[in-house]
């Protein structure tokens, strides 16, 4: 696995208070893009190309990036209108290459996940989806999920995470063939990962993993988890 798709293409309105102006991958970290470190991290990992889900204000992202950073290759899809996490998906899936298995990440988000653990994992177990999981600390806030002591997730439903419960953490391994053949979504639809793709690849019988990681996890969605940033991922 060499390439990732990043889901940059929020509005960003709950950080509105915090960063006005500015798509949420470039809200400021330590005078620093956020999007820079989770470059910088998957790079590390073995990342070489990504592509970039972008919408409102993507000349920002565009402009500061260009096409290469720190040796990857980047390429951007751009949202015509506001097509949610899995519209966002759907649209940059063909950039990401129909032969081998990819990352997604949100571009909001910061996980250190270690890429070979998870990648063989995903393949010893054949599975279609492979979600990176971390232990919430809130009530609400995330996607909870039950999984099974072999992986084997059972079930998943956004907004159900409790403190100390396995929790969807917005870093996946995804098989090209998840995304194959008679869905109910095509590329230009509007559709939430949460709320319309991860349901429907349970009900159709996908094969959906998760694996536990105990690293670093920062969303910075929410004005007071953003401040906390630069406390976690500059060292």
């Amino acid at each position: 696995m060499t390439s990732a798709i990043i889901l940059a293409g929020g509005l960003g309105t709950r950080l509105r208070a915090a960063v006005s102006d500015l798509p949420k991958p470039m809200a400021p970290v330590a005078g620093r893009p956020f999007l820079e470190y989770q470059l910088d991290y998957w790079i590390r990992q073995g990342i070489n190309r990504f592509v970039l889900s972008v919408g409102y204000r993507h000349e920002a992202i565009v402009d500061h990036f260009g096409n290469s950073y720190h040796g990857a290759e980047l390429v951007y899809v751009v949202e015509p209108t506001p097509l949610g996490t899995g519209g966002g998906l759907l649209l940059a899936a063909d950039k990401a290459g129909r032969d081998a298995p990819f990352l997604l990440l949100n571009g909001d988000t910061y996980f250190a996940v270690e890429l070979k653990a998870l990648s063989a994992f995903s393949h010893a177990n054949d599975a279609d989806w492979c979600f990176a999981l971390f232990r919430a600390r809130e009530e609400g806030r995330y996607m909870g999920m039950d999984v099974t002591p072999q992986g084997r997730i059972t079930s998943l439903r956004s907004g159900t995470g409790r403190p100390g419960r396995l929790a969807n953490g917005g870093v996946y391994w995804v098989h090209p063939r998840a995304l194959r053949g008679g869905g109910r979504f095509a590329p230009g639809d509007q559709a939430s990962l949460e709320d319309d793709i991860f349901p429907l690849a349970m009900e159709s019988g996908q094969r959906m993993f998760g694996l536990e990681f105990p690293g670093i996890f920062i969303d910075i969605g929410v004005p007071d988890d953003y401040r906390r940033a630069p406390a976690l991922l500059v060292v």
